[in-house]
């Protein structure tokens, strides 16, 4: 799929050849009611193309219930009921479906999340990373000293954030729990099963989830991504692989996006939802939102899905999750005035057009109280690809770059973020996708220190125990005399670094 391919997916392809991004969800039985199907009225056309719709409804369950019988009548069938928070996921062939349903009393706002009709989706195999090669991995091991794992010499992030140090104090506490809402995660992996949490696995591709065992795992032809992720935030320290910067806390698997590569609205929302019922201390978001890259507040659609979103998440921090999130691959600056978008909607036909990014959103990354992350090389310079802004980015962390651009000090030889991959296997990726679960394992590694912390104060913490990191100005990546994005802010906080660069020791001991 060509989004798949996009320098604005949150994971790319570098000069190298990087890799993607994807995401994924599910909730528990019992925190949504599913409703028995109700019969359209005859008069309903229904014979346009069937799309998912998110219908967000005003609190109280007189309205609710009010909501769901206007939902039938306009000829749409509930998939599930997010009661907790007011989202309901519905499926119509009525052309005319959004516009009815907002006319309904209690409706908030609703709107179509995609573009395309419901289909059933084909495998679509991506070439999003370079796996780890056997001479490689023989030469790391044998550098690599008696308290390290066999691969961790490659792993040049881990001192980035003095992860390596942290080690020496704390792996992290198995109380702790990262959801990554991702492509999918492979648990069988020898680096991921010591640490994988079952139980707070699911799959939300349908926005509706699925706790059939292994229903989170990646299928052939599928995004490697999460599992990618999975592998950067808690892979064991256990004498096997790599080491993840948490490789003592648990890691869950909640998948959302479709085989071909979407994270849609309905799929995201099922898997914070699934988090904070399950009681997951911290959620990793690797994605944007399709088909949208920035969703407009202004426009019927696009809105109800910013709305659906933003009460997923606030709903998983109010239930204990701290939700970090990639800040995205098109070198874009998120503070600007204006910014050029001509890769949405992503699952038809792409239009051009001129946004303003505060009024029209790149979510679930510029949602109010999500972490947002930036991408550093192994020079310690902003990635290449990374998006950036003043008073938008939060945090930096290592995401790769090309090894041309940032080459890692020996023995480490590739740019790129070594990390798991399905079936027992290997990989280099690259993208604000591989910066996000940086920050992920060391919140993690926080809320191991402060159990009882609520995620305004482990967030504090972070941001206070982040290395200051002054602007790169001028920042001429590439070296060919021309600036390729200006940093604005001071040593404190600013567009390109945000508080700082995460800092895993200082999250275990102070």
């Amino acid at each position: 799929m060509a989004h798949l391919l996009s320098k604005r997916r949150r994971a790319i392809a570098l000069p190298a050849g990087l890799a993607l991004t994807a995401s994924l969800g599910f909730l528990p039985a019992g925190a949504a009611s599913a409703l028995t199907p109700a019969e359209a009225p005859a008069a309903v056309v229904a014979d346009g193309p069937k799309l998912s719709y998110v219908v967000n409804v005003a609190s109280g369950s007189h309205t609710a219930a009010s909501v769901k019988k206007a939902i039938a009548r306009a000829g749409g069938t509930v998939v599930i009921a997010y009661d907790q928070i007011g989202v309901i996921v519905v499926h119509s062939q009525n052309p005319d479906f959004g516009t009815e349903i907002r006319k309904a009393r209690g409706v908030v706002s609703a709107g179509a999340t995609r573009t395309a009709p419901l289909t059933t989706a084909t495998d679509t195999s991506i070439a999003s990373e370079r796996p780890l090669t056997a001479q490689e991995a023989k030469s790391a091991a044998a550098t690599a000293q008696d308290e390290q794992d066999p691969l961790e010499p490659l792993q040049w992030s881990l001192p980035a954030i003095k992860a390596d140090q942290a080690h020496k104090r704390s792996l992290g506490s198995k109380k702790v729990t990262v959801a990554v809402i991702d492509t999918g995660v492979d648990d069988t992996h020898p680096d991921l099963a010591p640490n994988f949490d079952q139980a707070a696995s699911a799959n939300c591709v349908t926005g509706k989830p699925d706790t059939t065992a292994g229903s989170w795992r990646p299928a052939v032809g599928e995004s490697d991504h999460g599992t990618h992720v999975a592998g950067t935030i808690a892979a064991a320290k256990n004498g096997v692989g790599v080491t993840g910067v948490a490789p003592g806390v648990k890691v869950s698997g909640i998948k959302v996006s479709t085989p071909d590569g979407f994270f849609y609205t309905e799929a995201v929302v099922c898997g914070f939802i699934w988090a904070a019922e399950r009681g997951v201390e911290v959620t990793n978001n690797s994605y944007y939102v399709d088909p949208w890259l920035f969703n407009c507040t202004n426009d019927p659609d696009q809105t109800a899905l910013v709305e659906a979103v933003t009460r997923a998440t606030r709903y998983a921090e109010r239930k204990g999750s701290v939700n970090v999130a990639a800040a995205g691959n098109s070198r874009t600056d998120l503070a600007a005035d204006q910014v050029s978008d001509n890769s949405s909607p992503n699952d038809t036909t792409p239009v051009d057009r001129v946004i303003d990014p505060s009024v029209c959103l790149d979510i679930p990354t510029q949602l109010p109280g999500v972490v947002t992350t930036s991408s550093l090389g192994a020079k310690g310079l902003k990635s290449s690809f990374s998006n950036y802004g003043d008073g938008v980015v939060d945090i930096s962390a290592p995401g790769g770059d090309s090894t041309a651009l940032q080459k890692p000090d020996a023995p480490a030889t590739d740019g790129r973020i070594l990390s798991t991959l399905p079936n027992n296997k290997y990989g280099y990726k690259a993208g604000t996708s591989m910066a996000s679960p940086h920050v992920a394992g060391v919140v993690a590694l926080i809320k191991s220190k402060h159990p009882q912390a609520s995620p305004a104060a482990v967030k504090a913490l972070l941001y206070a125990q982040a290395d200051n990191r002054a602007c790169t100005n001028p920042y001429d990546i590439n070296g060919d005399g021309v600036v390729d994005a200006v940093c604005e802010g001071g040593k404190a906080k600013n567009g390109f670094y945000g508080e700082g660069v995460a800092d895993a020791l200082d999250a275990v001991r102070r």
